[in-house]
């Protein structure tokens, strides 16, 4: 037996039968579930589902499982993944010269809380600009980028996706607008964090506009990247009460704060298999 944890999120339409059919074939199989966590979306009819389990007997075989789940998942016409909770996906972080993000997501990548490799560190700004953070091996690459360059820059940035096998693309305040055809080729693999509680406040100097409105409470906002600016599907958001003493330099410092945490979690569901498309929501199912 293997104390190996396994992930299988799955999504399909709903329909009775699916829960059996899974945990009959984990059963079958000889896995024991550790924990399950299920939603059905009453609005749009989807059934989703994650499950976390290991191996119960000495006969279990984790691909031969996979390989045999492939029938239940045709039959139920799933959008699934299964895979060791070891697995250590590749990320690529892409960073301007706000770098609180950067500093946090390395930080809890040394001390283990993210089960991740970095695949590389793209900016726009120079390797000096970071004299400061110890980056070790991970690679740094500096695409510089202007309104003219861009899409020869974008291009660097696709073949070094592709060249360094990266899973996931996190922009930790990469402020650059990623070009409709780069968002889509990233579709459901890159994370934006966004200083600002969306989808109020787009765009440029949000804490700004939020001074000018007198809000009482500001925020960020982690979500996947697509072709409509901030606008995609959103997976973590958090919030922090202010006042009118507050300048907007104060609301920048606290925001700083919010971001680094909304990302790092955000970042964290993906790793974990916790977070699924729905429609232009996401279904996240929180441990």
């Amino acid at each position: 037996m293997s104390a190996e944890l396994y992930r299988l999120l799955l999504s399909c339409e709903n329909r009775p039968g699916i829960v059996a059919a899974v945990a009959g074939h984990l059963h079958a199989a000889g896995a024991n579930i550790r924990d399950a966590q299920q939603f059905d979306d009453v609005e749009t009819g989807r059934f989703f589902m994650r499950v976390q389990f290991d191996a119960a007997e000495a006969r279990f075989d984790a691909e031969g499982l996979k390989a045999g789940f492939a029938s239940v998942a045709e039959r139920f016409g799933m959008t699934w993944t299964l895979r060791a909770a070891s697995e250590r996906r590749r990320v690529m972080l892409l960073v301007s010269r706000f770098d609180h993000c950067l500093a946090d997501l390395l930080y809890r990548w040394q001390i283990g809380e993210l089960g991740m490799e970095i695949a590389a560190i793209v900016s726009n700004h120079p390797r000096s600009t970071y004299a400061h953070l110890d980056f070790g091996s991970i690679p740094f690459h500096h695409l510089p980028v202007s309104r003219e360059t861009k899409l020869e820059q974008e291009t660097e940035v696709w073949n070094l996706v592709k060249e360094t096998g990266t899973d996931l693309v996190v922009l930790a305040r990469y402020m650059q607008v990623l070009s409709e055809g780069l968002a889509a080729k990233l579709s459901g693999r890159c994370i934006n964090i966004h200083h600002s509680f969306l989808p109020g406040f787009k765009g440029s100097k949000p804490y700004h506009q939020a001074h000018a409105r007198g809000v009482k409470l500001i925020g960020a906002t982690a979500h996947y990247v697509t072709s409509d600016l901030d606008e995609g599907p959103i997976i973590e958001q958090d919030v922090e009460r202010i006042s009118h003493r507050d300048t907007p330099d104060d609301l920048v410092r606290k925001g700083r704060d919010i971001e680094r945490r909304v990302l790092a979690r955000a970042v964290r569901q993906h790793l974990e298999d916790r977070v699924l498309p729905n429609g232009r929501k996401t279904v996240v199912f929180t441990d």
